[in-house]
């Protein structure tokens, strides 16, 4: 039986394909029509792409393959929301979610198989990271959630499992292709990628070409406080955070958004609102207040609505921008900071 090509088409970029066929005789235009063929035509097999020579079908069958995970079960929540867990080729388990809003279809895509940032409130961070998402991984939940639901996804989320910028690379790879006008053609303003702070990685995201959106788990207005709640921050403190966002936005003039969970007790008071207000003054900046989803393994609470309430008020008055984001599949424990298998027991 002959070997199975090592090449999985999803795993380039299209300026990346061009590249390659260039290089094999082949014309730069090419890798656009296999693009529209693949991505937009939802053609799975080379031999049909029928625009092409009959030469460039023969190899890409010979030197390509097709890769899409697997959905190996799928969550629906009251509210609509849908948990997958979906199956890699070495038989990794990944989780995905698919959200539904007025504006469309969101999916939260994963970039690791586990997570070591060890955030004290979160349960992906129970399974160690074993190791980064490829691109084709990371392209292939939005392809493996659109063929299944039938659908299209019009915003996409790097919030799954794993610290994005950990698999820096591989991630905005995924972005150009995801937004590439001959690839799935999700808007840059539709994209999101959200870090707990790894400034070097803050600051080269200023630098790329595509202006998708930044988010940053910050989650406390203290040092003393983060530090307990985000080991991460003892590297990268919060004041460095918040100065590589004043670069990022500087150069890309789009604001950032500070998430912030709220866990009773811990981080919910009006004094730490006071905080958060003057940390972030003067910044063109949104902080999204989420509701903390429980894990077991965690002693953490849930703020109740009208201490939240309280607090998204007082950061309203004291002139930051501010929302309450709404709850999504807690009961199927697919919400912010509930990805952890759960479905694989």
């Amino acid at each position: 039986m002959p070997e199975k090509p090592q090449n999985v088409i999803s795993n380039l970029t299209r300026v990346e394909l061009e590249n390659h066929l260039i290089e094999h005789g082949f014309k730069r235009y090419n890798a656009s029509q296999i693009f529209e063929w693949f991505y937009q035509k939802g053609e799975e097999d080379f031999s049909k792409m029928s625009n092409i020579s009959f030469a460039l079908r023969a190899y890409l069958q010979q030197f390509f393959r097709v890769f899409i995970p697997q959905i190996a079960k799928e969550q629906a929540s009251a509210d609509g929301t849908h948990k997958y867990l979906l199956r890699l080729e070495d038989n990794s388990l990944i989780e995905t979610v698919l959200m539904q809003h007025d504006y469309g279809m969101s999916l939260c895509v994963t970039s690791q198989i586990g997570c070591s940032m060890g955030c004290a409130f979160c349960a992906s961070g129970l399974k160690k990271r074993q190791r980064n998402l490829e691109v084709y991984e990371l392209v292939g939940q939005i392809l493996a959630v659109a063929k299944h639901m039938k659908l299209r996804i019009s915003h996409v989320v790097v919030m799954g499992t794993g610290e994005p910028f950990d698999n820096y690379d591989q991630v905005i790879r995924f972005i150009k292709t995801i937004n590439d006008d001959k690839g799935l053609a999700i808007g840059q303003r539709h994209i999101t990628v959200s870090t707990c702070g790894i400034v070097p990685k803050i600051l080269a995201y200023a630098d790329e070409p595509i202006r998708s959106n930044l988010a940053i788990s910050l989650h406390a207005p203290n040092d003393r406080l983060r530090s307990k709640l985000m080991p991460i921050n003892k590297r990268y403190p919060i004041q460095d955070v918040i100065a590589a966002c004043e670069v990022y936005f500087k150069k890309t003039s789009r604001r950032v958004t500070y998430e912030y969970i709220l866990l009773s007790g811990v981080n919910d008071s009006l004094d730490m609102a006071d905080e958060l207000a003057q940390l972030l003054r003067g910044q063109n900046a949104y902080v999204n207040l989420i509701p903390y989803n429980p894990v077991g393994e965690f002693a953490f609470k849930q703020t109740d609505l009208t201490r939240a309430s309280a607090f998204m008020d007082h950061l309203a008055k004291k002139g930051i921008n501010t929302i309450l984001r709404k709850e999504q599949g807690a009961d199927i424990q697919a919400a912010c900071g509930q990805l952890r298998l759960h479905s694989e027991e």
